[in-house]
Formats: structure tokens, C-alpha cells, sequence
């Protein structure tokens, strides 16, 4: 190993974090009014559901793909008014964290920082589509990464119990 290598191990053992977002970008978006017009004449009173999750993939040491899946689905009885998806994506380099500062930054953070990208395209594609506007209500990433984490802890301890 050269002088060089182990310098830059030792560099990032020491902790030096570098955070950095690459690029911001759209990678899938779709929205489907299955029952226009008809839909129009009734009474716009729908429940609307939204899910959501995220994904991560590493591109190579250091960058990392981010992604922000959202569909939300608005529906009066059995009649859907509309359906959106989006894929709100970025490639953030990140590193110099520990394991559990990564998987925080990776899972919490960056999405947090996609959320308003995600709320803009859904709100503009209902307008466009002729519907009442809807903005998507702020989401705390903090406790649906701990939720996570929890039930991740929870499998393992069920796993661990010998069957009886």
C-alpha cells in the first residue's frame, strides 16, 4: 500500500466528513385520471392516500443514489379520480460518517431534502390534471428511519428465538 492509500484511510478514519449533493433529477413520474371526465361531475370530496419510501444504492465508494418514491391516490367511493407517481432522485456524495450516521444521512436526510421536489411535482401534476390542489403535509423522515430501525431490531430478535 502506498504512502498516499494509507494517508487517505487514515484521513478517513479520522472522521473528515464530506457531504455533497451531485445532482437532483426526476426518474420516473406518472399521473393517471382513469375515470375523467365523469369524475369531474361529482361531488370532490375524496380520501386520498399517499405512501411512500425510499431507496438507496451505492454508485461506488463515497457516491450514493438516493431515491424518493411517493404515489398518492385520490378516490371518491370505488371510483378513482387520480393516481401519482413519482420517483424524486439524487446522487449525494457522502462519507467519512460512521455506520450509524450513514444510515442516517442515507435514509433521513437526503430524503428529507428531496421531500419538497416530490410535493412540487405531485401539486403540479393534480393541477394539470384539472383537480383541487394538494399539498402533500411535511414528513419526519427522523421517525420513520427510528420506525425502521425498530422493526429491523424486532425481526432480528424474532429470528433469534428458537422455535419451539
Amino acid at each position: 500500500m502506498s504512502e498516499e492509500q494509507q494517508a487517505n484511510e487514515q484521513g478517513d478514519q479520522e472522521g473528515e466528513q464530506k457531504f455533497a449533493i451531485q445532482r437532483i433529477y426526476v426518474k420516473d413520474i406518472s399521473f393517471e385520471a382513469p375515470n375523467s371526465p365523469v369524475i369531474f361531475t361529482e361531488k370532490w370530496e375524496p380520501d386520498v392516500n399517499v405512501e411512500l419510501n425510499t431507496q438507496a444504492n451505492q454508485l461506488n465508494e463515497g457516491l450514493y443514489e438516493v431515491v424518493l418514491h411517493v404515489t398518492v391516490t385520490a378516490k371518491i367511493g370505488d371510483k378513482t379520480g387520480y393516481l401519482v407517481e413519482v420517483q424524486q432522485a439524487a446522487i449525494f456524495e457522502v462519507s467519512g460518517f460512521d455506520e450509524q450516521q450513514m444510515g442516517h444521512m442515507i435514509h433521513s436526510y437526503c430524503p428529507n431534502l428531496l421531500f419538497p421536489y416530490v410535493r412540487e411535482a405531485v401539486s403540479d401534476m393534480v393541477n394539470r390534471g384539472s383537480f383541487p390542489q394538494i399539498n402533500l403535509a411535511p414528513v419526519n423522515f427522523d421517525t420513520l428511519y427510528a420506525q425502521y430501525l425498530q422493526q429491523q431490531a424486532d425481526e432480528g430478535e424474532a429470528a433469534e428465538q428458537p422455535i419451539h
